[in-house]
């Protein structure tokens, strides 16, 4: 998007300057037309003085500086050039001066004033072009500092975020190691009855498969991040899929007395995507909204024109943390008292529909009784 966005920024302003371009060399061949050649041929009549040539305007004054030039040079190589570039010209422009008035080195004289008057001629002929050559520069040359910089800023924000993201791993990982070390060492030392020899081998095990979902949601999320990962879309029915996502969750939501709401079309949806990625997303929306749904509550998961919405009526999310809420390791602070969720698995969401050309949005204003809903939104959704 940012080269698109770069290229036609480029071609825009490389647009407009030609334009000024073919404006300024407008009013310059007018300025030449109406005041300065008259002027220049009732000067050159006034002194018997005879210049003849061909070609436009520009052409006229290369070829004037070009056997101006040659006849600087000694008399017979001044002869070989300017017969030489007659001969390339096509004969088209013949070059001579000839006054009664000037001889000898007044003549000479003659010469360097008509060849610094071609040479100014000639530069304000170019002077467009050099100007916006110039101006052009100068443009491409603010452009490229401001996107060094924006990069820059990019990237220290990024090592900002790396930092924070190795700083919550080694936190959310090291809280249930120290639980396993101290509970496997009070088992291996015997210090513990056999009741809680049972209830330590459950927090173990609780901890370990902690630790298990940590590392697998990171090990998602950096996968998504490598520049190696490809998805492998095909058509699919995202009707389908959906349904066979909520149905593997329907016990889950039972257990919590949670009332689970499928408004899901009977027909098929079909989608370009990748069912494997789709459905992961999916099931981390709802697991969202299981882990953080209120008990005795409701959720609903809709499918319209296809956008995915999957929404509760648990606790509303703050303001401020609704606007991070899908960077990694993100949470609230009820949350992490609380030692639920990882903060992984909306980014992982987010950045799963992303790469399928769609949007994940937070809608804290959904209405019908619940709080929030998060909203798949795909590619080609048509909305109403």
């Amino acid at each position: 998007m940012q080269k698109k966005s770069l290229k036609w920024f480029l071609i825009k302003n490389f647009l407009i300057i030609l334009f000024y371009i073919y404006i300024a060399e407008t009013l310059l061949g007018f300025l030449f037309r109406q005041m300065i050649l008259p002027a220049l041929t009732d000067l050159l009549e006034m002194q018997q003085i005879t210049v003849s040539s061909g070609g436009n305007l520009l052409l006229f004054m290369v070829q004037l500086l070009l056997f101006y030039l040659a006849s600087l040079l000694p008399g017979g190589a001044a002869d070989y050039l300017q017969n030489l570039l007659a001969d390339l010209s096509g004969n088209n422009m013949p070059i001579r001066i000839s006054s009664p008035f000037y001889q000898g080195w007044q003549g000479t004289l003659l010469t360097v004033i008509f060849l610094f008057l071609l040479l100014l001629l000639l530069g304000l002929s170019l002077l467009p072009y050099i100007a916006g050559a110039l101006r052009y520069y100068k443009i491409v040359t603010l452009k490229v500092n401001e996107l060094l910089e924006e990069e820059k800023v990019r990237q220290l924000a990024f090592e900002r975020k790396r930092s924070l993201l190795l700083s919550d791993i080694a936190h959310d990982i090291k809280t249930p190691i120290t639980t396993i070390c101290g509970y496997s060492r009070a088992l291996a030392e015997g210090v513990a009855s056999p009741e809680k020899s049972r209830d330590y081998l459950d927090a173990i095990y609780g901890k370990a498969m902690r630790i298990d979902e940590l590392i697998t949601l990171l090990f998602e999320y950096v996968k998504l991040d490598s520049e190696g990962f490809r998805l492998h879309k095909k058509s699919g029915d995202l009707a389908e899929l959906l349904r066979e996502s909520v149905a593997a969750f329907y016990t889950d939501f039972e257990e919590k007395h949670i009332a689970l709401t499928a408004d899901i079309p009977e027909y098929p949806v079909p989608c370009e995507m990748d069912s494997l990625q789709i459905e992961r997303a999916a099931a981390n929306l709802l697991t969202n909204a299981l882990r953080y749904g209120k008990e005795g509550g409701k959720v609903l998961v809709r499918l319209k024109n296809y956008t995915i919405t999957v929404a509760d009526d648990g606790r509303a999310i703050d303001p401020d943390f609704a606007r991070r809420i899908f960077d990694p390791f993100t949470r609230e602070d009820a949350a992490r008292t609380t030692k639920e969720g990882s903060g992984l698995g909306l980014s992982i969401t987010a950045k799963i529909i992303e790469m399928h050309g769609g949007k994940l949005t937070l809608n804290s204003s959904f209405g019908e009784g619940y709080t929030k809903a998060f909203q798949i939104r795909m590619p080609d959704a048509n909305v109403i």
